[in-house]
């Protein structure tokens, strides 16, 4: 069913998709940074480069720490959760358009 659809449409989904597991990236990440794994680890290492840029350019825009606690990730994910929201309705508006 997928296949025979619009390509634009395929690419949405493949988008949502891939937000879906940056999304859980994410999570795994706020899940390490309370367990203090081995820094050397090639899998936390690929986590943290894939996060914390993202969570230190949110946290240089809006204030994000409150005591020890930073909130740059859970921002993250509500913009992530945004963003497919957005996706969503992208392809709900599309598809209705094609037909």
């Amino acid at each position: 069913m997928l296949v025979s659809q619009n390509p634009l449409v395929i690419v949405f989904y493949i988008l949502d998709w891939v937000l879906w597991a940056y999304l859980w990236i994410v999570v795994a990440r706020t899940l390490l940074s309370w367990v203090r794994p081995n820094p050397y680890n090639p899998l936390v290492r690929i986590i943290c480069r894939l996060v914390d840029p993202v969570t230190y350019r949110i946290s240089r825009v809006i204030p994000t720490r409150a005591g020890m606690v930073d909130f740059s990730p859970f921002i993250l994910v509500i913009a992530i959760w945004f963003l497919q929201e957005l996706l969503l309705r992208a392809i709900r508006s599309f598809t209705v358009t094609i037909g």
